[in-house]
């Protein structure tokens, strides 16, 4: 479940998908990626299941299987589908039964499923082309579901990582001063709702919201920043150059805050053959 920069940082030309340079390197750490990433709100992953007609769920770029576990723990059977070899062996190991391939490329061999659902990953995806083969696999009256936690970081924290790194590196093409927030994913959910309008199989797509709240120390929040897109390439000296004015931003609070996210998620129902 790669993700997006933070703080609403446009990707580079505007097409996620085609930097598979970027959507492959959060397999650099897995442990450290399966262990300080947030889960998703239960009510989103409920809310899914009830609008399915079945328990078979097909999670496209699960990642370490973050998604993929919840969706088990609410009684799904699980396929997850991941293009790093790497995130998908750690998957594996937590009781995950993965494919590596890229969701375009990859060969359902004639199955069939209930819902498709894509956590934090369906920007690495054509977004026309994936909607046209989730249509293809699922059953009639399945689900296509994608979603991406958007987290909003205290002005003071936000800054001095913004600060730190366009001084490390100063031409990035993000824009960590962007607007933060649930407003930073909305050319993502616009452009997969499009993608599901244009395959034709689908109902009108719906947008979903989860507000939530999660406290972090300043070692905490340390140990999840190098697995930000903006940062999973960098050196260990540039990246200490980062990390360190942002735990001090947070000592200065008093050594922790709390994130306030919002899951966001664009969702079908499959309602024609594909």
């Amino acid at each position: 479940m790669p993700t997006i920069p933070p703080t609403g940082a446009p990707l580079p030309e505007h097409e996620p998908h085609r930097h598979r340079q970027m959507a492959e390197s959060f397999g650099s750490d897995t442990g450290r990626y399966d262990r300080t990433r947030p889960h998703y709100p239960d009510a989103l992953v409920k809310r899914i299941v009830a609008g399915s007609p079945g328990p078979d769920v097909l999670a496209v770029g699960c990642g370490t299987g973050i998604d993929a576990r919840q969706f088990q723990a609410a009684g799904c059977t699980v396929l997850g589908v991941e293009p790093d070899a790497r995130m998908a062996g750690f998957a594996r190991h937590s009781g995950v039964e993965v494919e590596v391939a890229t969701f375009e490329a990859w060969d359902p061999a004639g199955r069939h499923f209930d819902a498709v659902v894509a956590g934090q990953a369906w920007h690495w995806v054509d977004a026309i082309a994936g909607a046209a083969k989730a249509a293809r696999v699922l059953r009639p009256g399945g689900r296509l579901a994608a979603f991406w936690n958007v987290s909003e970081l205290p002005a003071d924290v936000a800054e001095a990582f913004a600060t730190a790194y366009h001084r490390v590196m100063p031409d990035s093409p993000f824009d960590l001063r962007a607007t933060p927030g649930p407003d930073g994913y909305q050319a993502l959910s616009a452009k997969a709702a499009d993608g599901i309008r244009q395959a034709g199989a689908f109902g009108e797509p719906e947008h979903w919201r989860f507000d939530w709240e999660q406290p972090y120390t300043r070692d905490e929040w340390l140990d999840q920043m190098p697995t930000h897109g903006t940062l999973t390439r960098f050196p260990p000296d540039k990246l200490a150059e980062v990390l360190a004015p942002v735990g001090a931003a947070i000592d200065a609070m008093g050594g922790g805050f709390t994130m306030r996210y919002a899951t966001v998620a664009i969702t079908a129902t499959r309602t024609r053959p594909a």
